[in-house]
């Protein structure tokens, strides 16, 4: 008797114990995940043999934590994230007796958004990030000071001569911890001379420390719902903001995305690597409610019918894996091999 299945008996016995079992699967998480994690959801619905998952978003810190939290019905079955679990994050998941499985599902595009009443900002990753970071240094280059830039015109004349406002997701969210790992770290403190320079001399080699964003009122946390930063570029056309491509996609009628290094995101630009703000897409699978919980292996199977070049994920905005890729997960849908430390390092 394998270990997996003895877990799944020992699991199944004391959920079908308690007073209420439930029986559908239970998702939270990333909110760039969750419209996609909803199309797969009411796919599966669809079928009377099962019920329609229950996504929630929430951030992928949520979902990574959730899933992570312990084994049983109150706990959720899987976790959508846009930024990798961290070893501190697998590290609680193994605190708490928990093994997931990470599956890929696609890849997304980081876009810096505001309304097409504007005009459209053509800008450099570097400065972006230079204009979003807490600290910067001084003008001596000799030491970190608060972000003193109040207008994009401040970085480079060509710019707009308007106030820096952008509206973007809060610390839960793994598309801020992409962004600011992405443009803040690597895009500016990793390029610029004097910043890495002063990183190296405070102990911070790799940048990390230029993750912090900016608490000025220059960067606006707007909660996890993308939607309402789109209704703010709309109300608002001289301030930006920061969310997934799918939601460009989705609202391309209205709002605009910069253009970053002379790169826009589009669907081909994201795919192939050109455009550099990017990042996959995932979510993690409690490997003790599988087979207890109905309908979990068949949510899985479901993403791999709809996550092709031409299936309704990519129609909703979602960058496709290659064929390999897609394979691989496929493989670790049915293997459920369980994620380790080393695997992200």
């Amino acid at each position: 008797m394998s270990f997996r299945f003895l877990t799944a008996v020992i699991i199944s016995f004391v959920m079908t114990t308690t007073a209420v079992a439930r029986d559908y699967v239970s998702i939270s998480g990333s909110s760039t995940v969750f419209p996609f994690a909803t199309i797969v959801a009411e796919k599966l619905g669809q079928n009377p043999a099962f019920k329609t998952p229950v996504v929630e978003s929430g951030g992928s810190s949520v979902g990574k934590k959730s899933v992570c939290d312990g084994t049983g019905t109150q706990f959720t079955d899987i976790g959508n994230a846009s930024s990798r679990m961290k070893v501190k994050e697998l590290e609680y998941c193994e605190g708490n007796g928990v093994a997931v499985t990470e599956i890929k599902v696609g890849y997304d595009g980081i876009v810096l958004a505001n309304s097409k009443k504007a005009p459209l900002l053509k800008i450099s990753r570097a400065d972006l990030g230079k204009a979003l970071t807490a600290e910067v240094p001084d003008v001596s280059g000799t030491s970190w000071v608060p972000n003193p830039y109040q207008k994009w015109s401040d970085l480079n004349p060509t710019y707009p001569d308007i106030t820096i406002r952008v509206y973007g997701p809060p610390t839960t969210s793994g598309t801020r911890a992409s962004f600011a790992e992405l443009i803040n770290q690597k895009s500016y403190c990793g390029n610029d001379k004097v910043a890495k320079a002063l990183s190296a001399e405070r102990g911070d080699k790799k940048g990390k420390k230029c993750r912090a964003m900016r608490t000025d009122g220059a960067y606006i946390e707007a909660g996890e719902q993308d939607n309402l930063i789109v209704q703010k570029l709309k109300e608002d056309p001289s301030s930006f903001g920061i969310f997934g491509f799918s939601y460009l996609d989705q609202n391309s009628d209205t709002v605009q995305s910069a253009e970053l290094d002379g790169v826009s995101p589009t669907f081909e630009a994201i795919g192939s690597g050109k455009y550099k703000a990017s990042r996959a897409l995932y979510f993690y699978v409690k490997h003790a409610h599988v087979g207890v919980v109905p309908g979990i292996e068949e949510y899985m199977t479901e993403w791999t019918k709809h996550w092709g070049d031409d299936g309704f994920l990519a129609d909703a905005g979602m960058i496709p894996m290659s064929k390999v890729e897609r394979k691989e997960m496929m493989d670790r849908m049915n293997d459920l091999p369980a994620l380790k430390k080393d695997d992200l390092k």
